[in-house]
This record gives C-alpha cells, structure tokens and sequence, in this order.
C-alpha cells in the first residue's frame, strides 16, 4: 500500500475517557475498539486548545492557534492559509470534507441570533480550505437541525434525519466512488456535542441505566441542563453515551462499506475530537479547561499495519497535520511545529524527540465566559501536567498534577515542597515552549525563571523619549 486513502474522523466534544478501549466502564463501542486493535492508540493525546474554532485551524494548518491570535469562538479563517487539502492536492490525491467546519465565523448568523439553533449560512467557496468535495455547514449544535451546502451550491439543504447518520452516509458514498487516485477525507459530526440528543432506539436502550461515575464527578450541586431528555446531570451523561454508542455503529457501517467496495486495506482510517467535555467533573460542564477530561481526546490510528499498538507519548493537535500527511507518505511544504506521528503508529519507532506538550488558551472575547479575563498557558510530559494563570501582567502558577498517582486531579502540587524541582523544570518547559513557539502570552517569573513578554515601562519610556 505505497498511496493509501486517508480518512480522519472527528467527533465533538468526544472525551478520552468516554470509550470502551480507552477503560470505559459504561459504554461499548466495539467498532472503535476494532480501530484501535488494527494500528494505534494514543493515549495521551491533548486537544492543545480545548475549543472548537482554535482545533480546527490547527487541524488544518498545522500551527498552533496563538500565531493568529485566535479566540475561543467567532473567527474566520482566511483563505490565504495553506491547508491540509492543499497538501493532499498538489500530491494527486482527491480531497473531501463532510460535516462541521467552523471557520467561517458564523458573526451571529443565526436565526434569532439563538446559538442552539442551526447556522443558515453557507460557507462560500473561496473559504472552504480547497477541499476538492465540500459538503459542511459552519456549525449546527443540534444533531436533528442540521443545514448544509456543497463546493458548486451555496443553497442550504436539510439533512432528512440524524446528523451522523447522515454525514457517515455521505462519507461512505464519497470513499467508495471509482476513482483513479487515492483520497483524502475529513469526516467531522458533532455529537456527542451539545445539544445532547440521539435517535430513539438508542435513547432507550439508556433509559435510567445504572453509571459508574468518575471520582472527580460531583453531584451535590445543579448543572444546567444539555438536552431536552430525562431530568439531570446523570441523564444527560447517558445521552451522552447513547450519542457515543450511534458513532460507534456508524463507524462499523463505514468499515463495512469499505469491505463491501474491496477498498478497505487500502484506507487508513484515524479518529479524534477537537476536545473532550467535563460533564460534571471538577463539578464543571463542557470544556475551555485544562483538566483532562476537557482537553484529553482519543487519537485512534486504524489499518496501519500487522498487530496493535498502544503509544504513552504525550502528543497534541499540532501533530495530527504532519501526521496525517505523513501516514500518505507527504512531507509538508512549509516546517510545522508538530511531528510526524506515523512512524510510532506503524510501530517503527517508539518514542519522540520531546518532553512534553504546550497547552493554551489564547483569548475569549465574550464576557462572562470563563478566561475572558485570565487565560492559561501549559505543559503536559508524559507523567505530569503544569499550568499557569494570569492577566495581562503575566501568567502565574496556578497547577501541578502527577498524573500517574492523581489521574483524576483531585490534588494540586504546585506549592508541595516535595515537587519544588518538577515544578520549576515543568515552568522552564513551558517557558522555553512559549519562546521556541513565539507565544505572544505574559508569563511572570517564578522559581527564579525569568519572566517572558513583560511590559518594561522604563524600556518603553526609552523608546519613546530618548
């Protein structure tokens, strides 16, 4: 298989922790599971940015979300930037995107101005990525509401039922066309996004079935309801399942396909989520935080190869565009900050040539959202997680967690003595990641580590006057 298909799936809000094969105790999702025992399982792989907008430009750039300075949501990607379609193009291969695009910045185009409601805006054709075959919306967030248009139709269509039911139809019909090439193809559905909702059957089958929740779950408090079933929190999670259980078929009926159209051993096949969702951890919903039920995402590498592998790197989203790439056997035009994860999921090679991973929050414009008036910086080894928090006087230390005796975060280490030297040489990572990365974000100085980005006011009155 010297140029095989690519197809990389994407679900919404889909947290690590939430399959079967990543140790769930609630749901089965055998078909996932099958994926991962074909190639690779990451497992430890972060969504660097935990939000929607900021995943999806990595995703189709490679570079990291603070060289464009790019807020949480409401933010459109130029056409100028080189894309993972372009990449693909100009090695002969066909290109296609089905699903959620979200950079197109939407600017309150909704009806009512409610975000719960479908976008009804299409996304013009010059701002599409140069995906070959376009059929996306910029954003739904609701799976049975959901309004799409194509590369040569502006026109908004509804799609008849379920949202990934749909776009996994699309896609299956997509990647088994008689084509004289190979193809690209990004797959990208929303649930298990808010609004929590799925087709009945599934519904049903979770109807008031007993969960073993995570230790970090807390229910002595009220959480805002994500969708219109059943009554609170633990109702909500088991939507969430049942939405999760729905992927899971659809990625059985597209393998199926693919084996049915004899093309499956040549079609690599990954999964990921542009972040995960807290759903009552830490006592928080959604994502935006860097706990690991916010920013820890599955990365699933399938049909790459004899046996199964599970890889313990610390990885991030800025690998997925060197990777992907380099699974076709494609160097990128232009350096990228990421690497190359393909030899490690081919089991050519075990480890990668880093400690650790950068984490951010760049920038959140709407007020009374959280980290409109702080935001965080990160790095997370393969042992520990270490973040700071600040304004714009300059990021402090705010977290440490040992994640191997603390998965679930419960105990913060950033003032234990014990781990004076891990946290200081974890605050030296992250400020030679900054720099290396030309991270515009103020971080304060601390364990006797000079500071990045601050204001020097006798600098500046130099500068101005000499």
């Amino acid at each position: 298989m010297t140029r095989p298909n690519i197809i990389l799936i994407i679900s919404d809000q889909l947290r690590r922790q939430a399959l079967g094969c990543y140790g769930d105790p609630n749901v089965s999702t055998p078909n996932i599971d099958a994926l991962a025992a074909s190639g690779a399982r990451f497992t430890q792989t972060s969504s660097t940015y935990p939000v929607c907008v900021p995943f999806r430009f990595t995703l189709m750039t490679g570079e990291y979300a603070h060289t464009r300075f790019i807020p949480a949501i409401e933010w459109r990607m130029s056409p100028a930037e080189r894309t993972l379609a372009d990449e693909f193009n100009d090695a002969g291969y066909d290109t296609g995107m089905f699903g959620k695009w979200h950079l197109y910045g939407n600017f309150g185009h909704y009806p009512g101005h409610n975000v719960v409601k479908a976008s009804r805006t299409p996304v013009p054709r010059p701002f599409q990525g140069r995906f070959g075959t376009f059929a996306g919306f910029d954003i739904a967030n609701d799976p049975y509401d959901t309004w799409y248009s194509t590369h040569d139709d502006p026109t908004m269509r509804k799609l008849d039922g379920y949202q990934t039911d749909e776009l996994f139809g699309m896609a299956a019909r997509y990647a088994t066309q008689e084509r004289d090439k190979p193809f690209a193809a990004v797959l990208s559905v929303e649930p298990p996004h808010p609004l929590f909702t799925a087709p009945p059957e599934y519904l049903e089958r979770w109807r008031d079935r007993p969960l073993v929740l995570r230790e970090n779950v807390e229910l002595d408090k009220e959480y805002r309801k994500r969708g219109p079933h059943g009554r609170d929190l633990l109702d909500d999670l088991r939507v969430y399942y049942a939405m999760i259980e729905n992927l899971d078929d659809n990625v059985g009926r597209l393998v199926a396909a693919l084996r049915d159209a004899g093309t499956l051993d040549d079609t690599i096949i990954a999964l990921t989520a542009d972040h995960g969702e807290l759903l009552g951890c830490h006592g928080l919903l959604a994502k935006q935080r860097p706990w690991e039920e916010s920013l820890g995402t599955p990365l699933i590498v399938g049909n790459v190869g004899p046996g199964s592998r599970v890889v313990d790197e610390p990885t991030c989203t800025e690998d997925l565009f060197p990777t992907l790439l380099g699974l076709a056997g494609i160097t990128p035009r232009d350096p990228k900050p990421g690497r190359n994860l393909a030899p490690i999921a081919r089991g050519e090679a075990d480890r990668l040539d880093r400690e650790g991973v950068l984490l951010e929050f760049v920038g959140e414009l709407r007020p009374n959202i959280v980290y409109h008036d702080e935001t965080w910086r990160g790095v997370r080894t393969r042992r520990y997680k270490y973040t700071v928090l600040g304004d714009a006087h300059g990021g402090k230390p705010w977290q440490f967690f040992d994640l191997e005796t603390d998965p679930y975060e419960l105990t913060n280490l950033v003032d234990d003595p014990k781990y004076a030297d891990e946290v200081r040489h974890h605050h030296e990572l992250l400020r030679e990641r900054m720099a290396e990365t030309y991270d515009h974000y103020v971080l304060a100085p601390a364990f006797g580590v000079p500071g990045l980005n601050l204001w020097d006011p006798e600098a500046e009155h130099q500068l101005r006057f000499g």
